[in-house]
């Protein structure tokens, strides 16, 4: 399925969080269930945010499959968002005393390897999640659209358009608009020969939930594509990951 692009206003919006399954929406959606749905191991587990929408929608795939999931976390108070994965039967929740990335990935890569569960990468750092964003991008040719504004958290959906640009041979300039930490190293490691782009540090922290998160009467994720608004001109694409 090729989700839809909006006009609005001389606005663009690629609505690839109208992908739904399991009850979750957006492209990370998409390349979790097909991680999901090949392993054969006993069990899914992964690490995340307490603000991380990754968590939920594997959470709520697994419950789908009937496969149990642990999810690494940092200790604190869940986002509203996630406070459902207590509820999950088929979910666990694990909150670590020190929140740096590295050690609840940590935690869940040992996780993965004591119980023999299938461990999600961080961010849905794999070359599938690129491949599975990539063909999204077939729909673009059929718009004049000027730039491409993609929030840029992990970076995978980032890497994906690019890979999909070099594809569809469109020339479009890609801005990635950085929430979250610095993903360099990802974007090294994944990104494919695609020049055009840019990326722009939001003024925003990752934690700041964007109140006035409407744009062009279209209602964006606070924590990531709502922090994109500023940087949008006519005729750009905002890349809509997930709501």
């Amino acid at each position: 399925m090729i989700t839809p692009i909006q006009e609005i206003d001389n606005f663009f919006f690629k609505r690839d969080d109208y992908y739904t399954i399991c009850n979750s929406n957006g492209g990370k959606s998409r390349s979790a269930y097909y991680l999901v749905s090949k392993s054969t191991k006993e069990g899914i587990t992964s690490a995340g945010s307490r603000s991380s929408p990754q968590l939920k929608i594997l959470s709520n795939i697994c419950q789908e499959l009937k496969k149990p999931f642990v999810a690494h976390t940092t200790t604190g108070e869940l986002d509203e968002n996630l406070k459902c994965l207590f509820n999950n039967s088929y979910t666990t929740v694990i909150q670590h005393k020190y929140g740096y990335n590295s050690v609840i990935i940590k935690r869940a890569k040992d996780c993965a390897k004591e119980n023999n569960y299938e461990y999600i990468p961080f961010g849905m750092e794999t070359e599938e999640a690129v491949n599975q964003t990539s063909k999204q991008v077939e729909n673009l040719k059929d718009y004049n659209i000027k730039r491409i504004i993609v929030p840029l958290g992990s970076g995978m959906s980032f890497c994906g358009i690019a890979k999909g640009l070099l594809d569809f041979n469109l020339k479009i300039p890609i801005i990635g608009v950085q929430v979250g930490a610095n993903p360099t190293k990802r974007l090294e490691k994944y990104f494919p020969d695609y020049n055009n782009y840019e990326i722009i540090e939001s003024t925003e922290k990752y934690s700041t939930k964007i109140k006035n998160n409407i744009f062009c009467g279209v209602e964006l994720n606070p924590n990531y594509e709502a922090k994109c608004i500023p940087f949008l001109k006519e005729s750009d694409l905002l890349w809509i990951v997930g709501r």
